[in-house]
């Protein structure tokens, strides 16, 4: 009964090893990851990245660098899957080209709209550039698999992809916008209370919006990767913003008490 109605929103998953293993992979280490971010195990990056003592000789790139290389790949594998795939249903298509989008606007933010000041352990920027290579490569791969088979009954790419998408990927940039007026060129690294749009709510309002548009991506696709993928990332996020929210916390006496994490006045 549960199957017949999961099947109205989504494809059947593939018969593929690749995918069905990817989708165990991807969900398990990012809901762990975010466990752990809950817990004090922070990845090492952006803000966090004082929060662990370490070893001098642990190497170390530069934020600005470190983003790029972080980027690129799944970047790259969605501008190739234009080209290794020229034929395919408008979902298809759809798919590609919000991925890319995304990808493409991180690396827009990291060339010139953040402002870098810090550094990234070559531990963390490794592992999270592999990561997101293989969930762009695997999403674009699975719904490859997809063509072959009739669409779900209930379409979700219409009403609710595309505008969550936008939605996200529209106020994700707002706000990484308003973080980076915090600092202006050349100045040392000092953070601040974030001001303006949703900060008055919750600290981390550019974590919000990035779940709506991977919960867009995936009413785009309707698989059963897309959704755990994006079900994954969103418990990986909730704990980043915890571990946020309990940094500026410690940081600023005057921190406002009824800010949230992610979800304002609940969490």
């Amino acid at each position: 009964m549960a199957l017949s109605v999961l099947l109205q929103f989504i494809y059947p998953p593939p018969a593929s090893a690749t995918v069905t293993a990817m989708t165990a992979i991807s969900f398990l280490s990012l809901s762990n990851g975010g466990y752990k971010e809950m817990q004090g195990k922070n990845m090492q990056y952006s803000k966090m990245f004082k929060v662990e003592k370490r070893k001098e000789s642990g190497k170390k790139v530069r934020s600005k660098i470190g983003m790029i290389v972080t980027y690129t790949p799944a970047f790259l594998a969605g501008v190739l899957s234009l080209f290794i795939f020229p034929s395919g249903d408008f979902r298809f298509t759809l798919l590609r080209s919000a991925i890319t989008l995304h990808f493409f606007k991180r690396l827009f933010e990291v060339l010139f709209v953040h402002k870098f000041s810090g550094w990234m352990e070559v531990e963390a920027m490794v592992p999270i550039s592999i990561s997101y290579f293989l969930s762009t490569a695997t999403l674009i791969y699975n719904q490859q698999l997809m063509q072959q088979l009739p669409q779900p009954p209930i379409d979700l790419k219409y009403n609710v992809g595309i505008p969550l998408f936008l939605l996200g990927i529209a106020g994700n940039f707002y706000h990484h916008y308003l973080l980076s007026k915090l600092r202006s060129d050349g100045e040392k690294q000092e953070y601040k209370i974030p001001q303006g749009g949703l900060f008055s709510l919750i600290i981390c309002p550019h974590y919000l919006f990035e779940i709506l548009e991977f919960w867009g991506i995936s009413c785009i696709s309707q698989t059963l990767y897309a959704f755990l993928f994006t079900m994954g990332t969103t418990l990986y996020l909730v704990g980043r913003s915890y571990a946020t929210r309990k940094w500026y916390d410690s940081k600023f006496e005057d921190f406002p008490k009824d800010v949230k994490a992610l979800i304002p006045y609940i969490f």
